[in-house]
């Protein structure tokens, strides 16, 4: 029966994987991509890829450094894509492209944001690929944006995350965008408050429910060694109200004094910033980063998650080699931000983590945990037969969400120690989409 399975697959052009759970294909949209630095590989992409019904669209830099926007029917092989009439400062690996793709059909976009005024636009109609000119959100808190992200609720309207500021020194601002009016208003002008010294780094979900769940770590300056803890919040009003997992309301804006910790970690222990979050399908929350146990020299990926009782953090330790995180700008880390993805079968909760790390010759790898509240054993894989360099994973949020099916984002990448030191050496690459069976 498994060999008939494997058969199978072969035929419909996958790629079993150690004769595991995964399959892959991999998908080529284009073949000059910028890949200097890591701007279009970066984990906080929302999104590099969204799905509207039967249409998934891509956004990324080409080797000009224009934003390139294209689509596709899902599972198709053929790209249309579209050179926009935008470009970026693309030499700093911050400005990345982030896009949603409304219920009525319409793309909504922001891209080279660096503590520069916002870049937002739309498509012109639905599905088309040709852009709008520069648009205002709110006209509010629009001088100083960085890490836009857009999520989508069950009513069909549009969140906007960014941070107004700087490193160690920033606000969390959130925007709504109402489907039926196509306006945006700012919920939020201050959601989590740096109070003049120091600014969260978060990662957010928004679940089956409509509740959106955000998790975040402090840095007290711009040196990456600052940051620290991991704390946790959730709104169930789409964002207006918000509260800690034990139903105590918030009052706002959220400060390091009110915060709820979820997991305490002292500065200096190679905690990264800006990883990422996820839900099961009872709505209980996982956050997946990296650090560096006091007792230990190795960072090693964690995942803490909530069982609906309490909070857990579980230490996957299957790395072996030690690095250190220090000073300002984007850094050449071994090791990439993780992806967390869960499903449920039956009553068990499987986990996945999609990684990059050198002590895999930096390959795309997924890591497993067939009952992630009750085992702590993962099986590894890699997903490529080569380097992707210093790729970090994204992936089409909405088609996860909706159909249970992982497509990434996936290019080689350079990145050297710097938002400004760029190797020449390196080509365009291609972009692509891998197409994976869990």
């Amino acid at each position: 029966m498994k060999k008939f399975l494997v058969l199978i697959i072969a035929l419909l052009g996958f790629k079993e994987i150690y004769s595991q759970t995964v399959s892959t294909k991999m998908v080529v949209v284009d073949s000059n991509g910028w890949a200097k630095n890591s701007v279009n590989v970066t984990v906080f992409r929302k999104n590099s890829l969204a799905t509207f019904k039967d249409t998934q669209f891509i956004a990324y830099y080409n080797k000009d450094s224009y934003l390139v926007v294209g689509k596709r029917k899902i599972g198709d092989a053929n790209w249309i894509t579209k050179r926009s009439q935008y470009k970026a400062n693309i030499t700093d690996a911050h400005n990345v492209i982030s896009l949603m793709v409304d219920d009525d059909g319409y793309l909504h976009l922001s891209w080279g944001q660096h503590n520069i005024p916002l870049n937002y636009c739309m498509s012109v109609s639905p599905y088309s690929l040709t852009l709008t000119e520069k648009k205002s959100m709110t006209e509010q808190n629009e001088k100083s944006v960085t890490y836009p992200e857009f999520f989508k609720l069950p009513n069909s309207n549009l969140l906007f995350f960014y941070r107004t500021g700087m490193s160690g020194n920033g606000n969390l601002i959130l925007n709504n965008y109402n489907i039926k009016t196509k306006h945006w208003v700012q919920l939020q002008q201050n959601l989590i408050d740096g109070e003049g010294k120091r600014n969260a780094y978060w990662q957010s979900v928004v679940d089956k429910k409509g509740i959106i769940h955000i998790s975040w770590v402090w840095r007290e300056s711009p040196d990456v060694a600052s940051n620290h803890d991991l704390c946790y919040a959730l709104s169930k009003d789409g964002g207006v109200t918000w509260e800690k997992s034990n139903g105590e309301k918030y009052f706002l804006p959220i400060n390091a004094t009110t915060a709820e910790y979820i997991c305490r970690i002292p500065q200096k222990s190679e905690l990264i910033n800006q990883t990422s979050m996820n839900v099961d399908d009872n709505g209980n929350p996982f956050i997946a980063t990296y650090f560096r146990e006091k007792d230990s020299q190795i960072p090693q990926y964690h995942v803490i998650f909530n069982d609906g009782k309490a909070w857990h953090t579980q230490n996957l330790a299957f790395r072996k080699t030690a690095f250190s995180l220090a000073g300002g700008g984007t850094k050449k880390i071994p090791i990439s931000r993780p992806q967390i993805l869960l499903w449920n079968k039956k009553s068990t909760v499987i986990a996945a983590l999609v990684y990059r790390d050198e002590e895999r010759d930096s390959k795309v790898s997924i890591a497993i945990n067939k009952d992630i509240f009750n085992k702590t054993n993962w099986t590894l894989q890699d997903l490529t037969d080569s380097s992707v360099g210093a790729w970090e994973p994204s992936f089409d949020t909405e088609l996860w969400k909706n159909k249970k099916q992982l497509n990434l984002f996936v290019q080689f990448a350079n990145q050297e120690n710097s938002d400004t030191k760029i190797t020449a050496i390196t080509q365009p690459q291609s972009i692509n989409v891998l197409e994976c069976r869990l």
